[in-house]
């Protein structure tokens, strides 16, 4: 197996998304065959306790990986092989063909997280194309109406997370509100990315390093506030709806399919802004399922999709610093 050819392709497997950019695959490499994993310190154990925003991101690194080398001609497939306790969840390994895939390298590099303005929505025949995506493991993807409803989910699930002082503490762990930070172009959420004005910035930051004090004080209802409503930017909102009784191989399976569809709206000229925050705290979770006639625990991704107006930053990656 060439790994010193898969190594020059790592700049651009890095490009797959990650719940506040924490990129947490790592890879270890081995005579036949090379090991996706992930690092607990790169996780989100307060925020993502049931592992859920993990396990897609790692699919959607296998699938960025699979496309990368298939551009570049390599031959690999992959062998899932998902071991909590290692922290493994499969291995590349050579195969007899490409890996077939519509998507390029481009792709990859160009697709990003848009938090802006979105002109339009998703029409009627890229929701079939993205449904038709998700079909085939069993899933599916359907369209949110953006009534008060879900405004008022949005605005219950900020100010819930921001009342959690765990979930709160990795927030401020991932954010990059300043060039001058450490890590402002390696990892995390950055105030371009975020789509602050200096201003926002500063405050944000006052209020979160205010925040012990603060908290009791009614601050997580100024923050959900202060998010503003993304609603209001446009698009359309998507979820991404799992089979029933779905397990973490298959959740990874699912990461796998999530960029997919990611890709599909990308090619399509469209862009996705996620809003997991409606299924990461249970009560917006329950009541979104509820709006759509789906069982809660199959709600697997939600994003605001539409048509960018401007270009998005580009957010930041470590690049090759996860190589075991």
């Amino acid at each position: 197996m060439d790994h010193d050819a898969f190594r020059r392709l790592e700049r651009w497997c890095w490009r797959a998304p990650s719940a506040h950019n924490t990129q947490p695959w790592r890879l270890r490499y081995e005579p036949d065959a090379i090991r996706i994993g992930w690092d607990p310190a790169h996780t989100l154990p307060a925020g993502d306790p049931t592992g859920r925003d993990l396990r897609l991101s790692l699919g959607a690194f296998v699938e960025t990986c699979l496309i990368v080398a298939a551009d570049a001609g390599l031959r690999l497939d992959y062998l899932a092989d998902h071991d909590e306790h290692h922290r493994w969840v499969g291995l590349l390994r050579p195969a007899p063909d490409r890996y077939p895939t519509p998507f390029r390298t481009t792709d990859v590099w160009e697709r990003r997280t848009d938090r802006g303005h979105l002109a339009a929505g998703v029409d009627g025949d890229t929701l079939a194309a993205v449904d038709a995506v998700a079909r085939p493991a069993g899933g599916s993807v359907r369209t949110v109406p953006q009534a008060g409803r879900l405004g008022a989910l949005l605005r219950a699930a900020d100010r819930r997370l921001y009342a959690d002082p765990a979930v709160v503490g990795e927030l401020r762990r991932w954010l990059r509100l300043d060039p001058t930070h450490p890590g402002y172009h390696a990892d995390g959420l950055t105030d371009r990315c975020l789509a602050l004005s200096r201003p926002a910035a500063t405050g944000l930051r006052a209020a979160l390093a205010g925040y012990p004090v603060l908290r009791p004080l009614g601050l997580p209802r100024l923050l959900a506030a202060a998010a503003g409503d993304p609603l209001a930017q446009g698009g359309t909102v998507l979820v991404l709806v799992a089979p029933d009784h779905l397990d973490e191989p298959g959740q990874v399976e699912f990461g796998r399919v999530l960029m997919r569809t990611w890709l599909t709206l990308h090619t399509a000229g469209l862009a996705a802004h996620p809003l997991s925050q409606l299924i990461d705290v249970p009560t917006t979770r329950t009541a979104l399922g509820a709006l759509l006639d789906v069982a809660p625990q199959r709600l697997l991704h939600v994003a605001r999709v539409g048509r960018p107006t401007r270009p998005a930053p580009r957010s930041a990656r470590r690049v090759a610093a996860g190589r075991a």
